[in-house]
């Protein structure tokens, strides 16, 4: 896959009058049970707008409602209640969907198609002329870096592979609106850092991009604007300038300056770093941090939340005690040794024999041996007969 940037960077926002391509206003999804009673409200009242360029981050936690917005803005849910407007027409509009490609979190392939065949199937939903899927079948494989494996079957590839083919997939109709759900997931870095080139050079081509990602750093790298979920609602949207910066603090950067300089005034720091840059902005800090403060500020507030939970501590088990004897020993203790309770339960109950000693012994008495060291055949013949009569007493019947 070529790389468009060598140090790319998010486009720049666009103005307020860009084209709208999706609008979400009042958007609410509940899951009921078979009942018909709420189960979990996935989404709550979220309203944001998507303008066309732009590439649009939709994070959270799992669970928070990111996929399920996905899915009611690709028409696959219908919302409880709200309106969703894609290029200005309902999400089920058919000729609206041929202008959206759409990579899911887990790659839906043919096992037993090629990566020529997966292309060349995908291109024919859209009613696209052989020539033209040929022809971009070619140049997809090539930019997604599997021109040389173009005759294995799908079923075959690695996670990483299966990513690549289904992003070459979304893109076979020239799409204007781009749904991305973790699609550097499973990739090499190098994989990683063509995905997010690729993203920039759709955006500048005026494609409009959503990513929904949990890979923070991939977010801050290529999107203009992201909306942070939790408990299926919003709770920060903005630019990622306007959501990182400290606007109460000031941060100079200036080139290295001797120890005395670096305590005069701002003047004279000024004046001393001649042609070098002195630089007053505000400082930020990362995407992960501020990702992490929201989410915990919305758990402070008591928001309820449908999915996975942070801060949970370590099951007991697997944090051992390093201070005692190794786990191995301890795991053979708790297996052998008996509780407490269990322990006065077995000293205070007799313990029952578990023969009757008197049938034992009847069985077992030993006749007087005879005198010689080799027991005659009579002799032996007599002892069977009466260990046969002792028998059939104890079993309380007669031998026939």
């Amino acid at each position: 896959m070529p790389v468009a940037e060598s140090n790319p960077q998010p486009v720049t926002s666009h103005p307020k009058s860009a084209e709208v391509v999706v609008s979400v206003r009042g958007l609410t999804k509940v899951f009921k049970d078979f009942w018909g009673r709420s189960k979990a409200h996935a989404v709550n009242d979220v309203d944001f707008d998507v303008k066309r360029g732009e590439v649009f981050g939709l994070l959270g936690p799992n669970g928070s409602g990111k996929s399920t917005t996905v899915k009611m803005l690709l028409g696959l849910l219908y919302p409880t209640k709200g309106h969703i407007e894609v290029f200005g027409q309902s999400p089920r509009h058919v000729q609206t969907k041929a202008r959206i490609g759409y990579l899911p979190e887990e790659s839906y392939l043919y096992r037993y198609l090629n990566s020529r065949e997966t292309l060349d199937f995908f291109g024919n939903l859209f009613h696209l002329d052989k020539g033209d899927r040929d022809k971009r079948a070619e140049q997809l494989l090539e930019m997604v870096g599997l021109n040389q494996t173009r005759t294995r079957s799908v079923g075959e590839f690695s996670k990483g592979m299966q990513r690549r083919i289904g992003l070459a997939q979304a893109l076979i109709n020239d799409p204007d609106l781009i749904i991305l759900d973790e699609p550097t997931a499973g990739l090499d870095p190098i994989g990683c850092r063509e995905i997010k080139d690729l993203i920039i050079a759709l955006a500048k081509r005026g494609k409009t991009v959503i990513l929904s990602s949990h890979l923070l750093s991939d977010v801050e790298d290529v999107c203009d604007r992201v909306v942070i979920y939790y408990g299926g609602k919003i709770q920060a949207i903005g630019t990622l300038k306007e959501l990182l910066a400290k606007p109460d603090t000031l941060r100079i950067t200036t080139p290295v300056l001797p120890r005395q300089t670096m305590e005069r005034v701002l003047e004279i720091i000024r004046k001393d770093a001649g042609t070098g840059e002195v630089r007053v902005d505000n400082p930020t800090q990362n995407l992960e941090s501020y990702f992490l403060e929201v989410v915990e500020k919305a758990k402070q507030a008591s928001q309820k939340t449908s999915g996975a939970q942070s801060g949970a501590r370590v099951a007991e088990y697997l944090r051992g005690d390093v201070t005692a004897q190794p786990a191995s020993d301890k795991v053979l203790e708790k297996l052998t040794l008996p509780t407490a309770a269990a322990a006065a339960l077995i000293a205070s109950k007799p313990a029952e024999p578990a023969v009757n000693e008197k049938k034992l012994d009847a069985l077992t008495k030993a006749e007087p041996a005879p005198t010689s060291s080799q027991p005659t055949p009579q002799a032996k013949a007599e002892d069977l007969a009466k260990a046969d009569e002792k028998l059939s007493s104890l079993l309380g019947g007669k031998k026939k």
